[in-house]
């Protein structure tokens, strides 16, 4: 089955969830073929229901201990923009959609994914460009993301935050 995996890590970002789960965003995936949104929910306060979405087999939850094998099993991964959650999916190298939260204070987010995003490891949005990136996105673009250079994502990390 054709999976999107969708996680927020331990943050609560309704607007991402409420976004991909909207009928306009469901259209755009279902007429990519996609079957099944697995959704990791976090902190927030909406938990859609299997039939939230019509068309699409729909599972949700808050936590697990680990959320690797839901992005190994997904075609594609859509997430908040948190290092942790980018790093572990291009990791895996599945190809990754970065929902930017725009709302937030001192945007970091939004320097890592535009910086991931220039080296082609990455498609990135905000929530209200989600349906139209998810009916234009191109995946054939996207570059492998070279894991086991922990420094190399270390340096990244502290010029896009400013601190060298």
């Amino acid at each position: 089955m054709t999976t999107v995996f969708v996680t927020v890590g331990t943050t609560r970002f309704d607007e991402l969830i409420e976004a991909v789960t909207s009928r306009e965003a469901v259209q755009a995936l279902l007429s990519r073929g996609y079957k099944q949104l697995v959704l990791q929910v976090g902190r927030g306060s909406l938990l859609p229901g299997p039939d939230s979405c019509p068309g699409m087999r729909v599972h949700s939850f808050r936590f697990k201990d680990s959320i690797a094998a839901d992005i190994r099993r997904a075609d594609l991964v859509i997430s908040h923009a948190g290092a942790g959650s980018c790093l572990e999916t291009l990791g895996a190298g599945r190809p990754l959609l970065v929902v930017v939260n725009d709302r937030l204070m001192d945007n970091h987010q939004l320097e890592l994914a535009r910086q991931l995003h220039a080296d082609s490891h990455l498609l990135y949005c905000t929530c209200s460009t989600l349906t139209e990136t998810l009916k234009t996105m191109d995946l054939s673009v996207l570059e492998p993301f070279s894991p086991g250079q922990p420094e190399n994502f270390a340096t990244f990390m502290d010029q896009a935050l400013g601190i060298h």
